[in-house]
């Protein structure tokens, strides 16, 4: 059932408690016609660690958050969760919730994979802003999914007092990335949910200096709306932000000096 402000399709949302990028990228991300409603991933373990992995522990119950509200899809916009628990445990949860909750379900991490087969992308390069540790998670997952990782280049830490990587500017990102300019990769993906990437990823994918660069979110928003078969979507202006989505509208007038 179709709801006003999103006749095209109404995503259900579910965000890390204090990500403050999700939702800014989304609704930039999505094509006219698509609305989310958001809910929060909640925990009070002490770590980001301990916190991915509890997220992950209460994916099903925090479905629940939007009780009977027409969304057409459940968009999990939490890819560091997806490393911990693994690639068997998080097609098995997404299953049990499809059955369960009788909707689509996807994470941000299943969903970038949706989008490299679509590039045919198998040797690509990560830029990361995460901690050691969820790095090497993150290589193991991506591995296991059958990518050869050419190179993995590192962000700067963020000093903000909140959040390591919420604090994260998308010149942090551009800056790392870089340093993948003019190499052989099939695809550059620029990882994590909470680090903004709107205008790295347009300048870089205008630029042609790089191989295709995608993010976590733009994957997700991607895979959402493309969910409903009866929406096609022109795949490359998709990643140039030329399709006619917001933001593709919206990054021409980005001030890019900062």
């Amino acid at each position: 059932m179709a709801v006003e402000y999103a006749p095209k399709g109404l995503i259900g949302v579910l965000t890390p408690q204090a990500n403050t990028t999700v939702e800014p990228e989304f609704n930039l991300f999505l094509p006219e016609g698509f609305a989310i409603i958001n809910g929060r991933l909640t925990s009070d373990k002490p770590t980001m660690e301990e916190r991915l992995v509890d997220y992950f522990h209460h994916y099903i119950d925090s479905c629940k958050q939007f009780a009977n509200a027409p969304v057409d899809v459940i968009a999990f916009a939490c890819t560091g969760a997806s490393y911990l628990a693994t690639r068997p445990i998080e097609i098995a949860t997404l299953e049990s919730i499809e059955r369960q909750f009788d909707i689509k379900a996807v994470t941000a991490a299943s969903s970038v994979i949706d989008m490299l087969d679509v590039l045919h992308a198998k040797n690509i390069a990560l830029v990361s802003p995460y901690s050691k540790n969820l790095l090497n998670k993150s290589k193991q997952y991506w591995e296991s999914c059958g990518f050869h990782l050419a190179e993995v280049v590192d962000v700067a830490s963020s000093d903000a007092a909140f959040h390591p990587i919420y604090g994260l500017t998308s010149q942090s990102a551009s800056q790392a990335l870089d340093q993948l300019k003019n190499k052989s990769f099939d695809a550059i993906v620029l990882l994590g949910t909470g680090m903004p990437t709107l205008k790295t990823i347009y300048l870089a994918n205008q630029s042609k200096q790089f191989a295709p660069v995608i993010s976590c979110m733009s994957s997700l928003a991607w895979r959402c709306a493309t969910l409903n078969l009866s929406h096609a979507m022109d795949f490359n202006r998709w990643l140039t932000g030329d399709e006619g989505s917001q933001a593709g509208k919206r990054w021409s007038s980005v001030d890019h000096r900062n």
